[in-house]
């Protein structure tokens, strides 16, 4: 299924290449002369929810607060959330909250985090951003030889390596503490070239939960791809690619349409 995004840099709606954020030279697709409440009614009409609201840096509280208020119980909210305001954002109309940065510390997962964070708001209002960057892991001491390059999360607007490695084993752990996943693959992210074939896959054999794939899409082709390469598990966040947001490679009406054939077939069955 296609997935909508209000994506939030400096209070603005925004496409941005994923991998330059942070980085001195930041490379945006798209900055929108229409608010995010505007999206959010929009993705309302539509019948569009699970989609997801990502606060990238400061500034953006307000237009993230008007989203949820236009499209209550309709979208997830993402960027800075924690255990001590993650309810703040559920009373505000988000559905679920997206957490990933401050479940990880030096690197690692804290679990105590991750439990007070479940505490407070229950597994099933939780999602967990597993966004990835493919490296070579470190090699072990006893080993000179280096592993095979793979998935590893990334934090602190997609810049920082942590030692988590995206694979079946990490996703069936996780799968405790959260509803869905939201995967970005920030190496692909906002350049409009293509899917990651390879991690949608892999997200396809290893989730038990519902997952959500960004990053790459440029054609109503990949949705479909993303759809038999995910098993039907797997769900299509589409940015840059998007006429609403300036893309040339995707007519919203199209998703939209998509998703009502998928649901109408599901029916059928």
């Amino acid at each position: 299924m296609f997935r909508p995004c209000i994506d939030l840099h400096e209070g603005k709606v925004k496409q941005i290449v994923g991998g330059t954020l942070g980085e001195a030279r930041l490379r945006t697709n798209f900055v929108s002369e229409k608010s995010a409440a505007w999206f959010a009614e929009l993705y309302k009409r539509d019948g569009l929810a699970g989609g997801h609201v990502i606060q990238l840096g400061p500034g953006n509280e307000t237009e993230a607060r008007a989203a949820l208020a236009a499209f209550p119980g309709g979208l997830h909210l993402g960027g800075g959330v924690n255990a001590q305001n993650a309810r703040e954002w559920l009373d505000a109309g988000a559905s679920h909250v997206i957490v990933t940065s401050w479940v990880f510390r030096e690197g690692r997962v804290d679990w105590g985090r991750m439990k007070e964070l479940v505490k407070a708001i229950g597994r099933e209002r939780l999602v967990l951003d597993l966004s990835c960057r493919k490296k070579s892991p470190e090699p072990k001491m006893q080993s000179p030889t280096p592993g095979s390059p793979a998935y590893f999360v990334v934090t602190d607007r997609w810049q920082k390596f942590t030692e988590l490695e995206v694979n079946g084993e990490t996703l069936r752990q996780l799968s405790d503490f959260c509803a869905e996943y939201l995967v970005h693959a920030v190496d692909v992210e906002g350049l409009c070239l293509g899917i990651d074939r390879e991690l949608v896959e892999k997200l396809g054999c290893w989730a038990s939960i519902p997952a959500t794939y960004a990053g790459g899409a440029k054609s109503l082709a990949d949705l479909e791809e993303v759809t038999r390469l995910g098993g039907g598990k797997v769900d299509l966040t589409i940015g840059s690619a998007l006429d609403i947001f300036g893309g040339s490679g995707v007519r919203y009406a199209d998703a939209v349409e998509f998703n009502r054939r998928a649901a109408k077939g599901r029916e059928r069955r």
